[in-house]
């Protein structure tokens, strides 16, 4: 495992302070991801996993005609496709998309993005007038995160407690179906009881669906690995620090007797910035 353990002066220059005093100005037009990739309603979602597994992206707004209709994302994937065994070229990106979009004004801060986000629990796509502009992801805020009360606070304030297992020999459709059976993002894979990687909606797309690879496959074989893991005590903001530079959205918590003790998501940061 790769462990991250002494984060207390990842940002130790007056520079950096500045920088992360700045973001507390940073609007919405700042921080979202452009261009907008878009996709037919009426394609079907193994048309839609290939495009979000070449493009390394979670999410597809739908549309029809040149007005947005709604949003496809990898957890709309796993939890009503695969995990339910339908075959993705047999379902519509219609069948299966929610449906309003949840919008917000480029111009609206931060804060009241990381807020909208968890109260409607979406991604927020970014729009002005009849115009689609970008959207807004949890990762797109976690690398944003400024410095203040509620991101100083410990992730264990935010974490959840159980982490979901499965051994490295289980299939990627059995994983899956954990996945999808206890709504969640991801699974510690593990060899022996003990943690060697994590499997999670993004490997699910772009190693396997995307590829057209069998989801027979061993989820030890196409898991991310080695397991980069963090201790309890570290803060919200160093949590997001890790995540933005390692390309992560997901942080397995361990203690100093390499026990796993919890779990925190990109999601979880977001929240604990939006209270």
């Amino acid at each position: 495992m790769e462990t991250q353990r002494d984060l207390r002066r990842i940002f130790p220059s007056v520079l950096d302070r500045a920088i992360l005093h700045s973001k507390k100005l940073y609007m919405v037009k700042d921080i979202m991801s452009q261009p907008v990739i878009t996709i037919s309603p009426e394609a079907n979602m193994g048309e839609a996993a290939r495009v979000m597994g070449e493009r390394r992206i979670g999410s597809l707004i739908a549309e029809r005609g040149e007005r947005p209709v709604g949003i496809v994302t990898e957890r709309d994937l796993l939890s009503q496709v695969i995990a339910l065994d339908r075959e993705p070229v047999r379902v519509r990106v219609a069948d299966i998309m929610p449906s309003p979009l949840v919008t917000i004004g480029p111009s609206a801060t931060i804060k009241e993005a990381a807020r909208t986000m968890i109260r409607k629990r979406g991604r927020l796509v970014v729009v002005e007038g009849d115009e689609l502009l970008g959207i807004v992801t949890a990762s797109d805020l976690v690398k944003s995160l400024p410095e203040t009360e509620e991101t100083t606070r410990k992730v264990t304030e935010y974490a959840t407690k159980k982490v979901v297992t499965v051994d490295g020999e289980t299939t990627a459709r059995a994983a899956a179906k954990v996945m999808g059976l206890e709504r969640i993002g991801s699974v510690v894979v593990t060899r022996r009881g003990r943690p060697t990687g994590i499997f999670t909606e993004r490997d699910l797309l772009t190693a396997l669906v995307a590829k057209g690879r069998s989801l027979e496959s061993r989820v030890g074989e196409v898991a991310s690995s080695p397991l980069l893991v963090v201790p309890p005590g570290i803060s919200v903001l160093d949590a997001a620090f890790v995540m933005s530079t390692k390309g992560v959205r997901r942080l397995p918590l361990v203690d100093e007797g390499d026990e796993l003790v919890g779990i925190v998501t990109a999601r979880d940061l977001v929240e604990a910035y939006a209270r």
